[in-house]
């Protein structure tokens, strides 16, 4: 099945124009590798020589799981991007303080959790233990806890903050968290709870 890209409309204060469109070049190179390997891996796959030191199937599996996630979270990361004018809504608020016992105890642990990433910081309700997780990804499929769902995503690579902020990450983190788009983000923890 074709990946579609999502028509993204420049619409935060959290980075420049030229910063977004760069970043949206981007993802379209995920959807593009993300269909190519789909196809390569319908077009008469060579199963027969399959293994997990390398092979041909082994790299398009691989590369499907990054490209795939880096389709996925992009957009997440997309959708809650904002320029300040929601606030945290109830779901939210009710979601952070049961699992982190303090909005502000939260906040403090996905700053610290976004500074130690390379990749991705996430917070994420995971089923098995039936918690919320601020979760720490390397790369795109690199420390991502099966059956979690995303609730807040935030892209830590530095082509997402280095044209705008260069290496102070923590403002990028603050001007984020300031700028998210709260109402896509309770609606996410709207559905876990409802």
């Amino acid at each position: 099945m074709e990946v579609i890209a999502v028509p993204f409309t420049f619409n935060t204060d959290l980075v420049s124009q030229k910063a977004y469109d760069e970043h949206l070049t981007l993802y379209h190179g995920y959807v593009s590798k993300t269909n190519e390997i789909t196809q390569k891996l319908a077009a008469n796959p060579d199963l027969a020589s399959a293994n997990s030191t390398y092979s041909t199937y082994r790299a398009l599996k691989r590369g499907e799981s990054f490209a795939l996630d880096g389709v996925i979270l992009h957009e997440l990361y997309f959708q809650n991007l904002g320029k300040g004018e929601t606030s945290t809504g109830h779901h939210t608020v009710k979601m952070i303080e049961k699992y982190f016992d303090a909005f502000d105890k939260w906040k403090a642990e996905f700053i610290a959790s976004a500074l130690s990433a390379r990749g991705w910081c996430i917070l994420a309700y995971e089923q098995r233990t039936q918690t919320c997780r601020n979760i720490v990804l390397d790369s795109h499929d690199d420390g991502l806890v099966c059956g979690s769902y995303p609730i807040l995503v935030l892209d830590m690579y530095e082509h997402a903050y280095f044209t705008d902020y260069g290496t102070d990450k923590a403002k990028y983190i603050n001007k984020f968290l300031d700028l998210a788009n709260w109402d896509i983000v309770e609606r996410r923890c709207a559905r876990l709870v409802a």
